[in-house]
């Protein structure tokens, strides 16, 4: 069924991050990645939007349907992708859910918040513009920086470190608990998993 711009109940998330085989599973797409697992873990498929520049999976539930979204415009550009979906379905800025990389966070920290700074991350940047608001939920996804380094563009365009890769995996787990309880209980309910993630604190909160 074609989705309506009428539609009441539309919830968007958005997994910031560049498009291209060069770019996957880098540190500048911790976006990309937890939307392609919400994607696998809700059993649906992509398809390419051309008029929105995205790709987009769509999930049905019975009082609720979301978006998931992968802008195909580079970092940069994402606010154009945002704001044309915002737009198309009328979304109020409280069901719009932004994940994206935050280099002032350690690996393995995820920190929600519903609204706030972009703190100098060009995508968040180039939404608020866009939607020329700062007031929706964004989802930091922390990939660390390179000690004494301030040039960290070779660090976020790298992928993880092989000893990263467990601990990415529990990111992506929480985040993805985190983002179905904002769907389902709000983002005050939500915030309450923001934190360092880890194999030992994963097995405190099961």
């Amino acid at each position: 069924m074609p989705l309506s711009p009428r539609m009441e109940n539309i919830f968007l998330i958005v997994g910031l991050g560049n498009p291209g085989a060069e770019y996957a599973k880098t540190r500048h797409n911790a976006g990309f990645l937890l939307v392609e697992k919400l994607a696998a873990d809700w059993k649906c498929d992509w398809a390419g939007e051309k008029k929105f520049r995205a790709r987009i999976a769509k999930i049905d539930r019975p009082d609720k349907r979301i978006l998931l979204c992968q802008p195909q415009t580079f970092m940069n550009l994402s606010g154009e992708t945002v704001g044309a979906l915002a737009n198309f379905y009328r979304l109020p800025l409280g069901r719009i859910l932004v994940a994206a990389d935050d280099a002032d966070l350690p690996v393995g920290t995820l920190r929600l918040r519903k609204n706030g700074s972009s703190g100098g991350h060009h995508g968040l940047e180039s939404i608020e513009q866009h939607l020329a608001s700062r007031d929706f939920a964004r989802l930091k996804i922390g990939i660390g920086r390179q000690d004494g380094l301030r040039e960290i563009t070779g660090h976020v365009l790298g992928r993880f470190d092989p000893g990263e890769d467990k601990t990415l995996e529990k990111v992506l787990e929480r985040a993805a608990r985190q983002v179905e309880t904002w769907v389902d209980a709000g983002v005050e309910k939500a915030m309450q998993l923001n934190g360092a993630v880890g194999p030992e604190t994963e097995e405190k909160k099961k």
